[in-house]
This record gives C-alpha cells, structure tokens and sequence, in this order.
C-alpha cells in the first residue's frame, strides 16, 4: 500500500489501511472501582470482573473497552486525551453517572460539531467522553 506519509490513502481507495478500531486498553491500578464505574454507565461486560487482571466491555458490535491491572499505574497529571463512546441517551448515562456517585466534569450540552455529550474521570483518571450525534 503506497503512503505519502501524511495520513491520506494515495492508492486510489480512499478509506486507507486502517478498517476499524478494535479495542481501547485502559491502565488501572484499581480493578474493582473501575469495574465497578463502566458497570454503573451501564457497559456490558465480556469477559472479567472486579478481581482479575484483565477486563473487557462490549463498545457496539464488534469493539471493545479493555482494562488492564497495572499495581503501578498513576493516573497521568493531565488529561492525555479521552475515549469517546456514542450513546443512544446521553442525559440518561449522565444521571446514572451522577446517581452512582461519580462526578462528570461537564454536563451534557449540544456542541456545535454535531454531537450532545458530556465529559467523566473514570476512576484511574481516564477521561471518557459520552456522546451521541446531533442529525
């Protein structure tokens, strides 16, 4: 596949090498608050728990969220950047959010580049962005 290097596909194809975005592995030193946090957002679980080393959730069809146990793991100074899940309510996540005691940093508002969502900490300090599109 010929690359110019600038992140356009040159071949002609136009969707370029990548097809897809498999999974999000998230560093915790905490399984049990963080299983517990994407539980309480309502996230389904695949595989893992609260006492294990490795936990992953159904994100749609065919992605995943996965959280991996790391003793070490310090939650960075500043926010690094943020997973953004799509929803089909996302004032209903908030209130589950707010009503299971975690505090989003924003409330959801309509943004002017078409989508509603709101902004949380998990409890590792991974910033999750919940959204939905506007149209």
């Amino acid at each position: 596949m010929a690359s110019t290097g600038s992140g356009e596909d040159d071949t002609g194809g136009g969707a370029g090498p990548v097809r897809s975005l498999s999974a999000v592995t998230l560093a915790t030193a905490d399984m049990a608050s963080s299983v517990a946090f994407y539980d309480a957002l309502g996230f389904v679980r695949a595989y893992g728990g609260p006492d294990t080393d490795f936990t992953s959730y159904h994100v749609g069809a065919t992605s995943y969220l996965n959280l991996q146990l790391d003793p070490e793991w310090a939650p960075p100074a500043r926010v690094w950047g943020r997973t953004i899940v799509w929803v089909d309510d996302v004032d209903a996540i908030h209130d589950r959010a707010v009503a299971a005691g975690y505090r989003p940093s924003t409330t959801p508002a309509d943004a002017p580049w078409g989508e509603r969502y709101f902004h949380v900490l998990d409890p590792a300090g991974h910033e999750l962005s919940v959204a939905r599109p506007l149209a």
